[in-house]
């Protein structure tokens, strides 16, 4: 079977984009973690599926790590999904809307960035029981469409992302399913570089949509920061995430904007 593609990166989070609004492309696990494969394969962090809609929006938007699980959503995956979508039948939209397993959410393009409005983030938990000895620092927790574990350290540049993401990515707080860990660090009251290990890809990504959104906000509560927080990614670019808080630390109204790239188009035999 020959199958085409397109190569999306969001901030330096790549993805495969395959367009199966007919329903007739069946990948497998496996298949899908060859495709993501980088040396065997196209290479990615994930691949993201074009379907019908079924609840009213304009597409479906299906999402799976590079390991072939599905995920709920991905942030960066999102934008990308919503770049390519808005350019689908020929026709340049300025927005678009699509279901995910974690709601519907909405993509505006913005010149050549796309802007999210993410669904509402859930389970916060600040200060949890996830004690990493090599980490030394509190572990906070929040759900932005996926969960996320987020921690503010001195030494970001120097951190061992790999060895203090799977510490806490496996930790039994987060048993069975475990959670991505981001690793944020202060530049300035509006604005913070991060750093995480994605579930999934189990190592450390260029950017994650989801993470910044869960950092930015775990931020704004340690330190009262204003809406939007700026955030510098591994992958050199920088994000903007807005939100609103209302009562007993209820956030709404979450946005993720940022670059959304066309990298190449190609087929493949799978």
């Amino acid at each position: 079977m020959l199958l085409h593609f397109n190569k999306m990166n969001g901030a330096g989070n790549d993805f495969v984009v395959i367009d199966n609004r007919d329903l007739k492309t069946n990948l497998s696990k496996d298949q899908i973690e060859k495709l993501c494969d980088r040396h065997r394969g196209i290479g990615a962090d994930g691949l993201l599926a074009v379907e019908p809609a079924e609840n009213g929006a304009d597409y479906k938007f299906r999402y799976y790590n590079a390991d072939g699980g599905e995920a709920e959503m991905c942030g960066n995956g999102a934008r990308c999904f919503g770049r390519y979508v808005a350019n689908l039948e020929g026709k340049a939209l300025e927005t678009v809307s699509f279901e995910t397993i974690a709601g519907t959410l909405t993509a505006d393009i913005i010149g050549d960035n796309v802007r999210i409005a993410m669904s509402n983030p859930f389970d916060l938990e600040m200060n949890a029981d996830c004690d990493i000895e090599t980490l030394g620092a509190p572990v906070h927790v929040i759900n932005t469409g996926v969960p996320h574990a987020v921690s503010f350290v001195e030494n970001l540049p120097e951190l061992d992302v790999v060895k203090n993401g799977a510490a806490v990515r496996y930790h039994d707080r987060f048993a069975p399913k475990g959670t991505n860990a981001n690793f944020a660090a202060i530049i300035a009251d509006d604005h913070i570089a991060i750093r995480t290990y994605e579930r999934g890809v189990e190592g450390e990504t260029l950017a994650c949509g989801t993470g910044m959104c869960a950092a930015a906000i775990i931020h704004h509560l340690l330190t009262d920061a204003p809406s939007p927080v700026k955030v510098d990614v591994a992958g050199g670019d920088t994000l903007e995430i807005g939100f609103v808080k209302g009562e007993n630390n209820q956030f709404t109204d979450v946005t993720l904007t940022g670059p959304a790239d066309f990298v190449f188009s190609g087929s493949i035999e799978i």
